[in-house]
C-alpha cells in the first residue's frame, strides 16, 4: 500500500475528525513504518485507546489488553512493537523471551500500575496466607510474578469465579475491585498497609469479608462522576451511557452499560440507539466515532490518558528505525508472571 493510498483509507474514516493536512502527513509516517514491519519481521500491536491516526494505519492487530495479550503469544514474527504502555509491553515479553519487544515511548507508563509494588503485594500475602492473588492486567511484571492470576476488566468477575475460594486478594484497582465484588456478590475490605498488624475495622473478628482490595485508581476513570451523567441525561435524554469498569460503583450503576474496552465497541456497533456517550478514554472515542459514522458519539466528559497519549506514529516509526525502547523482564520475575498471565488468557 502506497502513502498515497493510506491516505485516501485515512480520510475515507477520519474526515471528520483528524485534519487532512495532518491526515497527509501522518500517512507518510505510516507508510515508512509498514515498510520498515516487513524489513524487520515485526508485528505492531495497537490499544484502543490510541490516537485515530495510527489506529487506523499501522497496527496488525488492535484490541483490549486481553485480546492483545493472546496476539502476542501466537505470534511468529522476531519483533512485537506494542503501542499502548509499559505494562503491557512487558505482558507481550513475558509470553514471548525469545523476541524483541520494543515500547515506543519510555514515557508511556500507567498511574495505576505505579499504585502497587511487588513488596506491598508479599506483604498482604503474609497478612492473608493462603488466600489466592488476582492482580489487574494493568500491573508492573514483578506483581504479577506475586500473584496467582492476572485479569482484565473483561474477565475480571469470571477469574474470581474461577478460583473458587472463599477468600481472594484482587489488586490494584479499589474501583474495579468494587464493582467485581458487586457483581460476584462478595462483601470487600481494604486493608492498611505500611504498619505491623494491618489493623483496619473491616479486620476485626466477626466482620465477613470474601475480597481483599487495594487502593490503586486509573487517574482517567476517576474523574468520571454522577453528576456528570445526570447533567447529560437532562440535557441529551435520550442518550446511552457506557461506563468503564474502572469508573466508581457510583458511575456504573448510574450507566447504561459497562464492560471493557472491546465490550464497548461490540454494544455501540449493536446498540438501535442513535446517540451515546463513552466515560472511558477520549482517543478510544475518537476510534469508535470513525467506525460508526451512522451513530451520534457526544463528545462530552472526555479525558485523554497522559501516557496513552506518549505513543505517536513518530515514536512508532523511531522505535524501528533504532530498535527502542527495549522491553527488559528478568527471567525469575517472568518464568512467575507468566504462570498468571497464561491462566488468564486460559480463562477467557
Amino acid at each position: 500500500m502506497t502513502a498515497n493510498e493510506i491516505f485516501l483509507k485515512m480520510k475515507e474514516k477520519l474526515s471528520d475528525i483528524v485534519p487532512e493536512a495532518e491526515l497527509k502527513y501522518k500517512s507518510e509516517l505510516a507508510n515508512e513504518i509498514n515498510r520498515l514491519k516487513e524489513e524487520r519481521n515485526a508485528v505492531i500491536l495497537g490499544h484502543n485507546y490510541m490516537e485515530p491516526a495510527l489506529y487506523y494505519s499501522v497496527p496488525d492487530f488492535v484490541g483490549d489488553s486481553l485480546e492483545l495479550s493472546r496476539k502476542a503469544a501466537q505470534t511468529d514474527r522476531k519483533v512485537i512493537v506494542f503501542c499502548g504502555v509499559r505494562f503491557m509491553a512487558e505482558t507481550a515479553k513475558i509470553l514471548n523471551p525469545g523476541k524483541t519487544v520494543l515500547l515506543p515511548s519510555e514515557k508511556a507508563g500507567c498511574s495505576l500500575a505505579g499504585s502497587i509494588t511487588a513488596e506491598d503485594v508479599r506483604i498482604l500475602k503474609d497478612k492473608f496466607p493462603g488466600v489466592p492473588v488476582v492482580s489487574y492486567v494493568n500491573t508492573y511484571a514483578d506483581v504479577k510474578a506475586e500473584s496467582d492470576y492476572c485479569c482484565t476488566s473483561g474477565n475480571a468477575a469470571a477469574v474470581v469465579n474461577a478460583i473458587g475460594n472463599d477468600k481472594v486478594i484482587f489488586l490494584p484497582d479499589e474501583f474495579l475491585a468494587r464493582n467485581v465484588a458487586a457483581e460476584t456478590g462478595k462483601k470487600i475490605i481494604f486493608p492498611s498497609v505500611g504498619f505491623t498488624g494491618m489493623r483496619n475495622a473491616d479486620q476485626e473478628p466477626g466482620i465477613d469479608y470474601q475480597m481483599i482490595g487495594w487502593r490503586g485508581r486509573c487517574e482517567v476513570h476517576e474523574k468520571f462522576s454522577v453528576e456528570d451523567i445526570t447533567n447529560i441525561r437532562k440535557q441529551f435524554p435520550d442518550v446511552v451511557i457506557l461506563a468503564h469498569p474502572e469508573c466508581s460503583p457510583e458511575v456504573v450503576a448510574a450507566s447504561d452499560f459497562s464492560g471493557s474496552t472491546t465490550a464497548m465497541i461490540r454494544y455501540v456497533e449493536q446498540t438501535k440507539s442513535h446517540r451515546y456517550l463513552l466515560l472511558t478514554e477520549c482517543a478510544m472515542g475518537d476510534n469508535i466515532a470513525a467506525a460508526n459514522p451512522d451513530k451520534e458519539m457526544l463528545r462530552l466528559c472526555s479525558v485523554r490518558c497522559p501516557h496513552m497519549n506518549q505513543i505517536t506514529l513518530e515514536d512508532t516509526l523511531e522505535a524501528l528505525q533504532k530498535n527502542q525502547y527495549v522491553i527488559e523482564v528478568p527471567e525469575e520475575i517472568r518464568v512467575k508472571a507468566a504462570r498468571a498471565v497464561e491462566r488468564m488468557i486460559q480463562i477467557g
